[in-house]
């Protein structure tokens, strides 16, 4: 069995565990978050497994890159697996490309492209946007000159934030609060832009059918 063989026969064995691991720790960091007053022995239970979660990530990519037959063109082609690896908070990114993977695997796919694009960017923003929140309110909710003092604050700042409407009633004050918010801009301008065209092409392919017929 060669390398990619190999790789190909890993990546679908792990995919599973990536899932359960992905929504471990989002789970942990949500009731580390969302539940400041833990008892000493839960924080140390839902740390724990925030550690071993985010090491199977790192285990996970590196064992993808030793089965490469070709590691640099995988470091230069799977950079998002890195930054997801290095950021954990950053995985619901990691669904297009998964179901990229999955739909090839597949001779007909039961939805258009289209409906698929728009179906899990949809998804990809809602965990996104709940990664966002608790991260913003983490930092925000006891910082001087703060106006995100609940989850709600911070829930409503990350749906304006995605949807790129910017009220500018709710507003980050620390550092790492104002980095998260500009990593959501961008990702949400790619969000809406992908959902914008996949309907424009929709639009744009009813209408020559109508055209032809």
């Amino acid at each position: 069995m060669d390398r990619e063989q190999r790789l190909r026969n890993w990546e679908r064995t792990a995919q599973p565990c990536l899932l359960l691991a992905s929504l471990l720790f989002l789970t942990s960091y949500a009731v580390r978050v969302l539940v400041p007053d833990l008892s000493p022995g839960w924080r140390a239970w839902w740390e724990l497994v925030t550690v071993v979660t985010w090491g199977f990530f790192v285990v996970e990519y590196l064992a993808r890159l030793a089965f490469s037959s070709d590691r640099r063109h995988f470091l230069r082609t799977r950079w998002l697996d890195l930054i997801v690896t290095v950021l954990p908070l950053l995985r619901p990114l990691r669904i297009v490309d998964m179901h990229e993977r999955m739909q090839r695997r597949r001779d007909h796919p039961r939805l258009v492209l289209e409906s698929r694009v728009m179906a899990y960017t949809g998804l990809t923003s809602l965990l996104l946007g709940f990664a966002a929140s608790l991260a913003v309110y983490h930092d925000e909710r006891s910082a001087p000159g703060a106006n995100i003092h609940t989850f709600g604050d911070a829930v409503w700042w990350a749906c304006s934030t995605l949807t790129t409407t910017g009220y500018g009633d709710a507003t980050p004050v620390t550092s790492r609060g104002r980095v998260v918010a500009v990593a959501l801009m961008f990702v949400g301008v790619a969000l809406i832009g992908a959902v914008v065209g996949s309907f424009s092409s929709w639009l744009l392919r009813r209408f020559r059918q109508d055209g032809e017929t």
